[in-house]
């Protein structure tokens, strides 16, 4: 009875909910993974900004320290990102509860709230507009979500967030860089232009790589 059901009316409500769960534990671990290349990433990034304070390359290492704390900013997002997709997977569950009550699913601002906040995130917007339109048709959400994306602008960096580049930098280098914005008692070392040359494309390859990575 239930495959008739399914063949003239389509998926049933419970059907509909595992459905979105699965992607929704889809997009959960395609989050993981970009956290992470973040967190791998980072750490090179770290480390050749420790080299680059060590020998006196204040300028190279405030560079790289912006996209360290760009890049925490981003773990930062796809963390939260990654609990309101749970959160949406509890609320379906519920939903499915109510559904083998009612026989039909419930409209939530709960879910239409957290996946207005969702499809503003690049990794995830596409999934989140798909899921919208198939909650809409099954009349959990009223309308389609808000697709207008916000995303940070490099300006965010240039006040409160310079601190947040001082502080990084004073804790990759000890505390001979960063916070008091000024080099402590390092003192510079000689450097071929070989080494100065290779030392900046190595540098140019990590903000290349947490670039690739942010802009997701």
């Amino acid at each position: 009875m239930q495959s008739i059901n399914r063949f003239f009316y389509g998926p049933g409500p419970e059907e509909k909910v595992r459905a979105w769960q699965r992607r929704l534990k889809s997009e959960q671990r395609h989050l993981e993974r970009e956290i992470r290349q973040l967190d791998t990433a980072t750490n090179k990034a770290r480390t050749q900004l420790k080299q680059l304070a060590a020998k006196g390359d204040t300028k190279s290492a405030r560079i790289l320290a912006k996209e360290v704390v760009r890049s925490n900013k981003q773990k930062g997002r796809l963390h939260v990102s990654k609990a309101r997709l749970g959160s949406i997977e509890v609320q379906l569950t519920q939903q499915m509860a109510m559904a083998k009550v009612t026989g039909s699913l419930q409209k939530s601002t709960e879910i239409m709230k957290l996946s207005n906040t969702l499809v503003k995130l690049p990794q995830i917007s596409q999934t989140m507009r798909e899921m919208s339109m198939e909650m809409t048709k099954a009349g959990i959400l009223e309308e389609m979500i808000d697709e207008t994306v916000q995303l940070e602008d490099d300006e965010e960096l240039e006040e409160e967030a310079e601190a947040e580049v001082d502080k990084v930098l004073f804790e990759v280098t000890d505390g001979k860089l960063g916070q008091a914005g000024s080099v402590g008692t390092e003192l510079p070392t000689v450097q071929t232009d070989a080494e100065e040359e290779e030392e900046r494309m190595q540098m140019e390859q990590y903000r290349e790589q947490l670039n690739g990575l942010l802009s997701g």
